[in-house]
C-alpha cells in the first residue's frame, strides 16, 4: 500500500525526504527503462505514447475542471481576481497563462496574475530552493491582499511544494476559493482545498523530470481554465476571441478577419468599422448589428457585462 502524505497548517507541509519516493511523479517509468540505449527515433516513440496519457488525464478531471472555470468565472464577475501560484516548471506555467491573458482577452493584467516562487528571477534562472519555505507562500498571498472574491490556483505537479501549501492555507483563511493543480492522486498527497484538480499522467520518461508529461498536462488544464473562464465572462463569440487587444499588425488582421468574418463586409468597410469603434472588435461588432454609435454600443454592453451575444439580443428587441 503506498503511503499517504497528509498536509495540515500544523506541520506547514514539511515532511521528510523519505515520504517522496512513493510519489507517483518520483516513480520509475517501465516504458523507458532502457531510455539511454534508444536510437533517435525509438526515443521520439517513447516519448509520443507517454505524451498521449495527458489527453486521458484531462478527461478524467474534466468535471474538476469545470467546477473551476464556474467558479473562477463567479468570482472574477464580481471583482475578484484569479491567481496562479508555484514554483520551478509549474510555477512558470502559471506566469505564462496569466500573462497571455491581456493581449488574448483584454483583460486589466490584475485580473489574472502568476506568482512565481523567487520572482520575475526565477523566470529564468533555477531557484528550487525557495519552493521549500512555507511562509514565503503564505507572505505572497498577504502582500496581494487577497480576499474573499479572489480564486488562487496552487500549481504543484508533485504535490509537496511548501511554498504553494503556505499560499492555499492563507487563501483559505481569508475566505478565497482554492484549486489545487496537481500530479498525484488524494490517495498520495491530501489538501483542505475547494477543488481538487488531479491530473494523472503517471512516472515521467525521464524519472522524476516533470517538466515533461507534468507540465504538459498542467499547460493543457491551464489553457482550459483559462479560456473556459473567459468565455463564460462573454469574452468570446462563437470561438472567436472579440475582446481581442489590437497591439500590433499580426492581432490588427485578426482583429479585421474577425469583423469581417462574422459583418461579410469587404476589407475597406471592415477597417472603417472598426476604426470608428476604437479598434474594439466588440464594439465593432455591436454597432453593425444594432445599428448604434460607439457610445450606445459600450452603454449596452455594459448593461449585460461585456456579453456581445446578450447585448445583441437585447438590442434588436427594442
Amino acid at each position: 500500500m503506498s503511503e499517504i502524505l497528509v498536509v495540515t497548517d500544523s506541520n506547514h507541509g514539511s515532511n521528510s525526504m523519505e515520504t517522496r519516493g512513493h510519489l507517483l511523479t518520483e516513480q520509475v517509468n517501465p516504458n523507458s527503462a532502457n531510455l539511454d540505449q534508444l536510437s533517435a527515433l525509438e526515443i521520439v516513440e517513447v516519448f509520443n505514447q507517454e505524451d498521449a496519457k495527458t489527453i486521458s488525464a484531462i478527461a478524467e478531471a474534466k468535471a474538476d475542471l469545470a467546477e473551476a472555470i464556474e467558479r473562477s468565472a463567479t468570482s472574477l464577475r464580481q471583482g475578484g481576481r484569479l491567481f496562479y501560484i508555484g514554483a520551478g516548471t509549474s510555477g512558470r506555467l502559471g506566469v505564462l497563462d496569466a500573462a497571455e491573458c491581456p493581449p488574448t482577452f483584454c483583460t486589466p493584467p490584475e485580473m489574472v496574475q502568476g506568482i512565481l516562487a523567487g520572482g520575475e528571477a526565477a523566470l529564468v534562472r533555477s531557484s528550487e530552493g525557495l519552493e521549500d519555505i512555507y511562509s514565503d507562500g503564505e507572505q505572497a498571498i498577504a502582500d496581494r491582499g487577497i480576499g474573499e472574491h479572489d480564486v488562487i490556483v496552487g500549481i504543484a505537479a508533485g504535490g509537496t511544494t511548501p511554498y504553494v501549501h503556505g499560499a492555499l492555507a492563507e487563501g483559505r483563511k481569508r475566505g478565497a476559493t482554492t484549486i489545487f493543480m496537481t500530479c498525484v492522486p488524494k490517495s498520495q498527497v491530501e489538501l483542505d482545498v475547494d477543488i481538487n484538480v488531479r491530473l494523472l499522467v503517471g512516472p515521467e520518461v525521464l524519472a522524476g523530470s516533470t517538466r515533461l508529461k507534468a507540465g504538459t498536462v498542467t499547460k493543457l488544464a491551464l489553457n482550459i481554465l483559462s479560456t473556459g473562464t473567459m468565455v463564460r465572462l462573454g469574452k468570446v463569440y462563437g470561438n472567436r476571441m472579440v475582446d481581442v487587444a489590437v497591439t500590433n499588425h499580426k492581432l490588427e488582421d485578426r482583429a479585421l478577419r474577425i469583423v469581417g468574418d462574422l459583418t461579410q463586409l469587404d476589407r475597406d468597410a471592415t477597417a472603417n468599422l472598426l476604426e470608428r469603434s476604437g479598434k474594439s472588435v466588440k464594439l465593432a461588432l455591436m454597432m453593425h448589428w444594432s445599428g448604434v454609435d460607439r457610445t450606445e454600443a459600450a452603454n449596452i454592453l455594459a448593461a449585460h457585462q461585456g456579453d456581445l451575444r446578450k447585448a445583441v439580443s437585447a438590442a434588436a428587441k427594442n
